[in-house]
């Protein structure tokens, strides 16, 4: 039995080549992947916080993760619906959230791990959130260092982004690269678990769960569409000229201080540099430079345009 290491080694290696994952259902039958998953969600807030089920990851045990991986392997495995609760915002309305059973957010962990893995390396730089080492810090800095002389700021938000996440268009996404049907299916079983809400059944028609652990990554995969059409179409399309033109002006103002200041009349030529060093020695307006940049954090949309 290979390690969670070398399982996840292998699968990433095939993302960064850009080949299909195959056969990939068959390493939820690996033990070793349910402990790394243990591993990294024992100690989160919400591990004791009970779904539907009394269950939590107080008790776990060795023998629990053979049983589920038995469940699994002959396709018994049922997702439960998440218990729904709703919490405060600060402008007065509620999100609402979704507790998953403990035995769900484990298997829910190792998907999450194999998927990041084999998508990871796929990722546009442009987005930053819920995305090993970056976060809003990258963001930002990619903002402060590189979109100097900027003239348009474009922010965007999209409403309701995990609520309206279209099932059929994100499993269409997910079979352009997994060639597996048993594991497409139990994320779309996954998908389609549905909630309770004061103990009342409600079905999930659209949307990635709330409160899920593979949530976030499932809505990456989604809007990574989203930046390849603007790296490969919006940006191509909007960018114009190799460099701005010179401002007449600012050069008008540098050859008269050379000038002045060849002949001698040093005074003149000292108030002509400030004057023009004042000024951007580029046209800001040039209608033959265009730039067009992008960053996406989550949800949250930047762009901005340099002319």
């Amino acid at each position: 039995m290979r390690t969670a290491e070398t399982v996840l080694s292998v699968i990433r290696d095939r993302g960064y080549r850009g080949l299909p994952l195959d056969d990939v259902y068959r390493q939820l039958f690996n033990p070793d992947l349910f402990l790394l998953a243990y591993s990294r969600i024992y100690k989160n807030a919400g591990a004791m916080t009970k779904g539907v089920t009394e269950e939590t990851a107080d008790g776990m045990s060795i023998k629990k993760i053979e049983n589920l991986i038995e469940e699994i392997r002959y396709e018994r495995f049922r997702w439960t619906p998440v218990r729904r609760i709703n919490i405060p915002k600060k402008n007065g309305k509620t999100r609402p959230l979704g507790i998953p059973t403990w035995k769900d957010k484990l298997v829910q962990e190792v998907i999450r791990l194999m998927l990041e893995a084999y998508y990871e390396p796929q990722f546009s730089d442009s987005s930053h959130g819920f995305r090993p080492q970056r976060g809003c810090h990258t963001a930002l800095t990619i903002i402060d260092r590189t979109w100097q002389g900027t003239k348009w700021f474009i922010e965007g938000d999209i409403r309701g982004c995990f609520d309206n996440i279209d099932h059929k268009i994100l499993m269409s996404i997910l079979r352009e690269k997994i060639q597996d049907n048993r594991f497409l299916r139990l994320i779309e079983n996954l998908l389609k678990a549905g909630y309770c809400e004061q103990w009342k059944y409600s079905s999930t028609l659209s949307g990635t769960p709330q409160g899920a652990i593979i949530s976030p990554l499932l809505a990456n995969i989604y809007l990574d569409k989203l930046d390849k059409f603007v790296e490969n179409h919006l940006i191509p399309e909007y960018t114009r000229g190799n460099k701005r033109a010179e401002n007449p002006e600012y050069s008008k103002l540098q050859k008269l201080a050379w000038y002045f200041r060849k002949t001698g009349q040093i005074e003149k030529a000292h108030q002509l540099e400030i004057e023009y060093q004042r000024m951007p020695s580029k046209d800001v307006r040039d209608p033959e430079y265009r730039r067009l940049s992008y960053v996406r954090y989550a949800d949250d949309v930047r762009h901005f345009t340099r002319r």
